[in-house]
């Protein structure tokens, strides 16, 4: 399965139209795991901006659980999510 997970990312990576990448995604994913992906893409992004985790699982209705899980990725030593959150939200900030 490994190597289908890193052919699929080789795809997105050579794709630069995000319609064709968001068509894709859209073909292999349900909509609820769409949804799971998006939450979980708020959670990073509220953790990083220093939100805590319990008004996060509440404002999103999340369990702690979840929350949990971004919360330990973005503490990793030389965490690449947590460097790409901040970027996000330094362009966020300056737009």
């Amino acid at each position: 399965m490994a190597k289908n997970f890193d052919e699929i990312i080789s795809v997105f990576a050579q794709t630069d139209n995000t319609d064709t990448i968001k068509k894709v995604m859209r073909a292999l994913l349900t909509p609820a795991e769409i949804r799971d992906i998006e939450a979980r893409w708020e959670i990073v992004k509220r953790l990083e901006q220093g939100i805590s985790q319990r008004k996060i699982a509440k404002d999103l209705h999340l369990s702690l659980c979840k929350i949990t899980r971004g919360s330990k990725e973005l503490k990793k030593k030389n965490s690449v999510l947590k460097k790409i959150i901040r970027d996000i939200i330094t362009k966020e900030n300056n737009a």
